[in-house]
């Protein structure tokens, strides 16, 4: 039976993260824009997503030094602490005066939380056994569609009536709150002897790429839900063009969309141990390739039905919080002892940069092609993401 107690703990892990994320990442972009901001101050805010992509650069580090449960506390507490300090700080500066020092300080606080992802992402490797890790994962991910939904989404509209230097204390709190279920969670073990292997180094992120069999592993990490993510990348302009103003699609992609992918993430764990990894890995593939034909299905309609917009968003929002509990766990699945904050880590920046640098792709062709040649451009890479899926893991492994 799975402790309940210790998936609750995590997706308060998650989710502290993602909300002040996804809240600077939506609003500052339309503070700058109503402070007359220049469109090149309004590209550094690019910078802010860095320390996620670069996060496994410094990962070898909480590999070295933590062992036990405790240890991984201590860098978990740390790190949110100094997020927390940083985002109060910002509460107690004038945006259109100090906005240099205010984008810095962020970028150092979302260092602080990159830093904590790597220790929670450890600790959850280690802590659950092997059927468990869907589980585990799907906190993961709801803890990230949740928060979109708070930060990116509810949190505006507070941001309307109360502010900037009000809102912030409150998230700086909320980090520090959701600190208290690990606190308390004295469940939480791991079975690992400090002897038992040889200590992480920065070479590590190299020797990840040596091991037997691993690119097969990170052929599916670019192609499996990189369809998804240019999709996803071109829904907003896709309204936008339909007609639809920011209030609609705020509604339609904002928060039904996201409220989707949290459901769909927590059925996904379940699906994930029900059926195995490998079973879950071609059905979600399948859906994957039916959510982006459908796309390109209603593009074909100048003017689509919204009801027909709105299971289009279900279906991709939905698709991607199961297929995003997939690759977690199969990540999972691909860590050395003693490597297991590293190797998560370039596993899922792996994917993530995959699907940015083909949503920037996927942008070209929108541009080239219109609506419709980018959906079909997004299938075919589905398709391509099931064919690679069914030849490569065809057989799946028993324990799967």
């Amino acid at each position: 039976m799975i402790n309940k107690k210790n998936l609750a703990t995590f997706f308060f892990l998650y989710i502290a993260q993602t909300i002040p994320m996804s809240f600077f990442s939506t609003v500052i972009p339309v503070m700058m824009r109503q402070g007359n901001f220049s469109l090149t101050d309004i590209g550094l805010l690019q910078l802010i997503k860095l320390p996620w992509i670069l996060k496994f650069l410094w990962s070898p580090i909480i590999d070295r030094y933590n062992v036990t449960v405790n240890d991984y506390k201590r860098w978990i507490y740390s790190s949110e602490l100094v997020y927390a300090v940083l985002i109060l700080s910002v509460a107690f500066l004038n945006f259109s005066l100090h906005f240099h020092l205010i984008l810095s300080l962020i970028i150092i606080s979302f260092i602080a939380s990159a830093t904590q992802d790597i220790a929670t992402d450890a600790l959850a490797v280690l802590s659950f056994r092997r059927e468990e890790k869907s589980m585990v994962n799907s906190m993961q991910s709801m803890g990230s569609f949740g928060g979109a939904l708070v930060g990116g989404g509810l949190l505006l509209l507070l941001f309307k009536q109360i502010g900037w230097n009000s809102i912030l204390p409150a998230l700086a709190l909320f980090v520090i709150v959701a600190l208290l279920p690990l606190y308390f969670n004295k469940s939480l073990k791991i079975n690992r002897e400090r002897e038992n292997y040889q200590r992480a180094s920065i070479r590590d992120i190299l020797f990840f790429f040596t091991q037997k069999g691993i690119w097969k592993q990170i052929g599916f990490l670019l192609l499996y839900y990189s369809a998804l993510i240019g999709t996803l990348a071109m829904l907003r302009p896709y309204l936008v063009d339909l007609g639809y103003n920011m209030k609609e699609i705020g509604l339609m992609s904002g928060i039904v969309g996201t409220a989707a992918g949290l459901v769909a993430s927590f059925a996904g764990g379940f699906i994930v141990r029900k059926i195995g990894r490998h079973r879950s890995r071609v059905l979600f593939a399948i859906f994957i390739v039916f959510t982006t034909f459908y796309f390109y299905f209603i593009s074909k309609n100048s003017h689509p039905d919204i009801q027909l917009l709105y299971i289009g968003i279900l279906l991709l929002w939905g698709s991607y919080g199961m297929a995003t509990v997939a690759v977690y766990t199969l990540a999972m699945d691909c860590v050395r002892e003693g490597r297991e904050g590293t190797d998560f880590t370039i596993q899922t920046v792996i994917a993530q940069f995959s699907g940015i640098c083909l949503a920037i792709l996927g942008g070209h062709v929108a541009d080239k092609t219109g609506y419709s040649g980018l959906f079909l451009f997004e299938f075919g890479l589905a398709c391509v993401s099931l064919a690679y899926v069914l030849a490569v893991f065809g057989r799946g492994k028993k324990k799967n």
